[in-house]
């Protein structure tokens, strides 16, 4: 093995194992702010289950998101966002 990969391989594991012990802070972490997922849901006058089919989530996972049990993450949390600030744009382009 070339020494050059061989030290780059010792010290990826050295950082893994302080990574692991928590001694430095992970990557990077795009973290969005909570949304009030209820208000959102409530300002496009639609219930819960209508909303949680437009999102393509089950209803008790929108029931976890509204009561504050669970925060949508990834592309849910993109879409609520989306939503929050275009309502009438994002409904329509959704059920066209």
């Amino acid at each position: 093995m070339d020494k050059t990969l061989f030290n780059d391989l010792v010290q990826s594991l050295k950082e893994a194992k302080t990574l692991a012990r928590g001694k430095t802070p992970g990557g990077r972490h795009a973290a969005l702010p909570a949304t009030d997922v209820q208000a959102v849901r409530e300002r496009t006058g639609l219930s819960q289950s209508e909303f949680a089919r437009l999102m393509r989530v089950s209803t008790r996972t929108l029931q976890n998101w509204e009561q504050h049990r669970r925060q949508p993450t990834g592309p849910a949390a993109a879409l609520l966002k989306m939503v929050a600030s275009a309502p009438e744009v994002v409904l329509k382009a959704l059920h066209s």
